[in-house]
């Protein structure tokens, strides 16, 4: 199952910083074709280590834009969205 909602938002500063500090839960990273990177926690903290470069892969990828739902249940939406989109910077090694 998707995002329970259909809004996207521009994988930027400015496209990031308007959300609460606080909104917890489960967002997913991509660009035109390829799901980036699936995630969980502090949604606006999260988006912006990772628009600050905290993670090599989703740099490499390029990423336009990214998508979320707030959720209590966050580890196990994560878990279900991570097998339904298969993202690039998501696999593990080994």
């Amino acid at each position: 199952m998707p995002f329970q909602n259909d809004k996207v938002y521009q994988f930027t500063q400015n496209g990031i910083e308007w959300l609460r500090t606080g909104q917890m839960g489960v967002y997913g990273i991509f660009r035109q074709g390829a799901w980036i990177y699936v995630g969980s926690g502090d949604i606006r903290a999260r988006l912006l280590d990772h628009l600050n470069g905290d993670n090599p892969c989703i740099t490499r990828e390029r990423p336009t834009n990214w998508a979320a739902e707030e959720t209590s249940d966050y580890v196990n939406r994560e878990k279900v969205l991570i097998r339904e989109f298969d993202p690039i910077c998501n696999k593990k090694v080994g």
